[in-house]
């Protein structure tokens, strides 16, 4: 689930480790009651601070997708299916900026990317 971190984005690590549980939690992957690796395990893991992986799990708490237990860990709460479509919503808006910036930087048009769009989703083929 974090194999996709990257050190050199502008998004600070304890964010891009919130968004990978919010996007697990969001698709499902992440049940509720399930367990978060602990801090001391996972920043050994990803090789960051203990800070770095206590903000990030105090950020999903704050927003409600999981619940940090004293001498317990962190748990997946349950996430209405309302916020589980926002969620994914938001991350769908941030994946098409990230592809307009994307095609902004190597000069692809609107139309061109449009096109390749549609082909890949198999719009107007038989």
């Amino acid at each position: 689930m974090f194999e996709h971190l990257d050190p050199r984005s502008s998004t600070p690590l304890y964010a891009q480790i919130a968004n990978r549980c919010r996007v697990a939690i969001a698709a499902g992957e992440l049940h509720p009651g399930a367990a978060l690796p602990s801090v001391r395990h996972l920043a050994a893991q990803l090789r960051v601070n203990p800070a770095t992986v206590v903000q990030a799990y105090r950020d999903l708490e704050a927003d409600g997708f999981v619940e940090m237990r004293q001498g317990a860990g962190t748990f997946v709460r349950e996430v209405a299916p309302e916020g589980r479509a926002r969620e994914r919503a938001r991350q769908a808006s941030a994946l098409v900026r990230q592809l307009l910036a994307d095609a902004g930087r190597l000069g692809v048009s609107l139309p061109e990317l449009q096109a390749a769009i549609a082909e890949e989703i198999g719009v107007g083929t038989s």
